[in-house]
C-alpha cells in the first residue's frame, strides 16, 4: 500500500476506476511519438456520432519540471507546468487556457506520512479558492474538499469523506453537493494473481430520494488481456475487453446495453492507444 493517506481525490478512487475507467462509448485513437531530444508528442482523435474532435499535446520534461501544451480543434491552447518537489513532499502546478483569460490557476499539493493537502486559487481579480485536506494513514483517513467564490462570497463546493483500506479491501464514504448526496463505495481484490476484483457504488440523493447502485468486476484472462463488466439498477450493462498488444499500447472494445430500452441498438466503443 502507498505510504500516507494521499490526497482527497484518492478517496474511493479504486472503486471509481474499476467501475468507470476505460469504458468507451465513442471511437478514439491516440498515438504518441518521441523526438530525439525527449519531447513527447501525443495526437488524439475522437469520433462522437457525426462530430470529430482532435487535439495535439506536446510534453517536455527537464529535471523536475514538466510542461504540457495542448491545442484542440476549437483553437484552444492549454498549458500546464508541473514542478515536482521544489521542497520535500511539495508539488506546484500552474495552468491556463487561451483565449479564456479567467482560466489561469495555481495549485499546490503537499504529501506527508499522515496528511495530504491540495490548495488552488484562480489567477483573477475575484478568484475561486479551493482547499482539500486529508489526515490519517494509508489504513484509515478522513478529509474535506471545499471551494469558495470570493466574488459572490459563497461556497460553491462542500464535500467530505472517509476512507478505510487494507491489503485487499478499500471502502469509502463521501458526502457531496453540499450535503445533498451520499456516496458509498467498495473495492475488493478477490484473486491478486489474475487481478480479479469486484466493486460497488451506491449513490443516494436526499433532494430526490433516489438511489443509484452500480456493481462491477474485472479479471485478467492473461498477463496482457483484461475483461471488465458493470451493471446498475437503471438496467444499463457495460462490458469491455482490453489487450496490451505491446508495452503501453492498448486496444479496447467496449459495449453498452440498456435492458429497459431493448428496442434500441447497443452502443459500441473502440479505443486504440499507441506508444513506442
Amino acid at each position: 500500500m502507498v505510504k500516507g493517506p494521499g490526497l482527497y481525490t484518492d478517496i474511493g478512487k479504486k472503486a471509481r476506476d474499476l467501475l468507470y475507467r476505460d469504458y468507451q462509448g465513442d471511437h478514439k485513437f491516440t498515438i504518441t511519438t518521441y523526438s530525439p531530444t525527449g519531447v513527447a508528442i501525443t495526437s488524439s482523435g475522437t469520433k462522437k456520432g457525426d462530430l470529430f474532435l482532435a487535439d495535439v499535446n506536446t510534453q517536455l520534461k527537464r529535471n523536475n519540471v514538466t510542461t504540457d501544451i495542448k491545442v484542440d480543434t476549437n483553437s484552444n491552447l492549454s498549458t500546464t507546468i508541473v514542478v515536482d518537489e521544489p521542497a520535500p513532499g511539495l508539488k506546484a502546478i500552474f495552468s491556463f487556457k487561451v483565449p479564456d483569460q479567467r482560466s489561469g490557476k495555481l495549485e499546490l499539493q503537499y504529501l506527508h506520512d499522515y496528511a495530504g493537502v491540495s490548495t488552488s486559487i484562480g489567477l483573477t481579480a475575484n478568484p475561486i479558492v479551493n482547499f482539500s485536506g486529508v489526515v490519517g494513514t494509508n489504513v484509515a483517513s478522513i478529509g474535506t474538499d471545499v471551494s469558495f467564490d470570493t466574488k459572490t462570497g459563497n461556497f460553491t463546493k462542500v464535500n467530505a469523506g472517509i476512507n478505510f483500506s487494507n491489503a485487499d479491501l478499500i471502502a469509502a464514504l463521501t458526502l457531496n453537493d453540499k450535503g445533498d448526496s451520499l456516496n458509498a463505495s467498495y473495492y475488493h481484490i478477490v484473486k491478486p494473481l489474475t487481478n480479479t476484483a469486484v466493486g460497488a457504488e451506491v449513490k443516494h440523493s436526499f433532494s430526490t430520494n433516489e438511489n443509484t447502485i452500480t456493481v462491477g468486476t474485472q479479471h485478467a484472462l492473461d498477463p496482457l488481456t483484461t475483461v471488465k463488466a458493470r451493471i446498475d439498477n437503471l438496467g444499463k450493462a457495460n462490458a469491455l475487453i482490453q489487450h496490451e498488444w505491446r508495452p503501453k499500447s492498448l486496444f479496447t472494445i467496449s459495449g453498452e446495453v440498456d435492458s429497459k430500452a431493448i428496442d434500441k441498438s447497443a452502443k459500441f466503443g473502440l479505443a486504440l492507444a499507441l506508444k513506442p
